[in-house]
């Protein structure tokens, strides 16, 4: 009975070994024909990563900086500097930047928890300003390309419009899916203003005129009772 039982084992596994292998045999020969094992092994190859992070410690500043009171630091990116350099490289330093703002960042709040002082706080200010003149460079290729492709100076087109209490604003155009003398939601934007109104856009003009002449009398009046209070140096200033 136990040798009977052997025998079926054995002629059931060489079944499911053989179609196993069959039917893989086929898989394989089936990939081969449509190309997708060289596509697989292409998709491995340009698999790359990049260097293995450390974790939490890439937010705390370098351990030999650690109980410094000064920490030596460059001058920020100029402007002149980042013109020379592709948008490639900007994108790449942005990201640098950033990181080095994070890691400023924690720091100052680790040294407000610990009520101590943040050692060199203008390295922050120094990342921000090569932060800020990235995004002007990155401005002005944007405003250069779009002028030589389009000729228009603002990313997005529109024109000056005055709404029912006649104040000029830049109203900026967008797609829409219908023509506007189809559109209800247009149309029932109010780009004018009513008769009646005019009189209080010369009220408001007036008054912004009062002020701006308030103001002038304000200062001459200061400026005259310190040269009341100070004549001589009133007097070196004249000469």
């Amino acid at each position: 009975m136990a040798a009977r039982i052997g025998s079926w084992c054995r002629r059931f596994s060489g079944i499911f070994n053989g179609g196993v292998s069959r039917v893989s045999s086929e898989n394989l020969t089936k990939f081969q024909k449509i190309g997708l094992g060289s596509s697989l092994t292409l998709q491995c190859r340009s698999l790359h990563t990049s260097d293995s992070c450390q974790g939490l410690e890439e937010f705390f500043d370098d351990p030999k900086n650690w109980g410094e009171q000064t920490v030596k630091s460059g001058a920020p990116w100029t402007a002149k500097q980042l013109r020379i350099k592709s948008n490639e490289d900007l994108h790449k330093l942005w990201y640098v930047l950033l990181k080095e703002k994070n890691m400023l960042l924690t720091l100052e709040q680790e040294a407000k928890r610990q009520r101590l002082q943040m050692p060199s706080p203008e390295r922050l200010k120094k990342v921000e300003r090569s932060m800020v003149r990235i995004d002007s460079i990155v401005q002005e290729r944007e405003d250069a390309l779009r002028l030589l492709q389009t000729g228009q100076e603002k990313s997005r087109p529109g024109a000056w419009r005055r709404d029912i209490f006649g104040r000029d604003f830049w109203y900026k155009f967008r797609e829409w899916p219908i023509p506007w003398y189809l559109n209800k939601i247009y149309r029932r934007k109010r780009f004018y203003t009513p008769p009646f109104v005019d009189i209080f856009v010369r009220r408001r003009i007036e008054k912004h005129l009062r002020k701006k002449n308030n103001a002038k009398k304000a200062r001459k009046e200061e400026e005259k009772a310190l040269s009341e209070k100070f004549p001589r140096l009133s007097a070196s200033a004249q000469s």
